[in-house]
């Protein structure tokens, strides 16, 4: 199997807020498409401080990672931050990655927008169970 990527927009959640209480256009949404590495290794959703400066994400905390080669780095975590893909949403925070690192899409953010991985054709694309609308195990 090769490298899956996906083209995932990305929106500033604060900005989806402000509209809603009317402090803001909704012209104004920091957003962008982002053409991300599916990674099914990585547990989290991670952006370069490129992506998080363009959409001035806020920041949350600091948080621990275990890298692949075992070393134990820390990042940032900013957000909110919404992800659209096809009919599929999700809200979720992201580690930032230094400077412009490839992003990751990793698997809380695909599990919550009820997403799979089709290695054959090397793409990201809704459940065929259920491709209406994302449907999530409570058990």
């Amino acid at each position: 199997m090769g490298l899956v990527y996906a083209e995932i927009e990305l929106i500033n959640s604060g900005d989806i807020e402000m509209v809603r209480r009317s402090y803001m256009d909704e012209a104004d949404i920091k957003r962008m498409k982002v053409n991300m590495l599916v990674d099914t290794g990585s547990i989290y959703l991670c952006i370069n401080e490129n992506i998080q400066e363009q959409l001035q994400l806020p920041f949350v905390e600091k948080r621990k990672a275990q890298l692949a080669n075992g070393h134990i780095v820390e990042y940032d975590v900013v957000g909110p931050i919404d992800l659209r893909f096809k009919n599929r949403r999700c809200t979720t925070s992201a580690m930032v990655l230094p400077g412009d690192n490839e992003p990751l899409l990793g698997a809380i953010p695909m599990e919550d927008m009820d997403v799979v991985v089709l290695p054959q054709r090397q793409e990201l694309a809704v459940h065929p169970d259920h491709p209406y609308f994302a449907q999530m195990k409570l058990k």
